[in-house]
């Protein structure tokens, strides 16, 4: 059997097991303290309660509860209670919850903010280049509209591009690969 973890994870996917075990030293489990999690985000919010594991406070749930979990980035405040009606904030932080593939019926996006407005702005480009609309602005009545210039086109491409690639680098690092990014020495 793994190893129970004994901090927060910083993601999880919906429809997975979770677990991981807390201790609180000052409100042990032993003595009444209950830990709970709110997970809250724009869209909902999400309430984990733990169970006692001697003085720790084991925290574990189903696969069939996460499945409902809907996709986002949440943030996360730890407190415990008391059947005497004391609370006390724990700690706070930041998760992301990632979809479930295996649940997708269909097609599921799974691409990052960045990426989306990266495929765009190419696409948009490429329109733009291959029409030749190379107009900068034009007025009709008292209405005028002006376009980005070839330049700020590319340094809002050459953004993107940087933001991408700062993500694609995170990803192979937590998935235990070399960054891929080039180091300069000078000797």
């Amino acid at each position: 059997m793994a190893k129970i973890p004994t901090s927060e994870p910083l993601s999880i996917i919906a429809g997975d097991t979770l677990t991981w075990q807390k201790s609180v030293v000052n409100y042990p489990a032993s003595q009444g303290w209950t830990l709970h999690y709110r997970l809250i985000n724009t869209a909902g919010n999400i309430d984990i309660t733990g169970a006692a594991s001697g003085d720790d406070h084991l925290i574990s749930v189903a696969a069939a509860t996460s499945a409902a979990y809907v996709a986002g980035e949440y943030d996360w405040q730890s407190y415990v209670t008391n059947v005497g009606g004391e609370r006390y904030t724990i700690s706070v932080g930041s998760i992301e919850v990632k979809a479930n593939w295996a649940a997708a019926a269909v097609g599921l996006e799974t691409r990052s903010t960045a990426r989306k407005i990266l495929d765009a702005l190419e696409a948009a480009w490429l329109v733009a280049a291959s029409k030749r609309s190379y107009v900068m602005e034009y007025q009709i009545a008292n209405r005028k509209m002006r376009f980005a210039t070839r330049g700020e086109w590319i340094a809002e491409l050459d953004y993107w591009r940087r933001e991408v690639r700062r993500e694609e680098r995170a990803q192979r690092i937590a998935a235990g690969l070399p960054s891929g990014a080039k180091v300069y020495m000078r000797f």
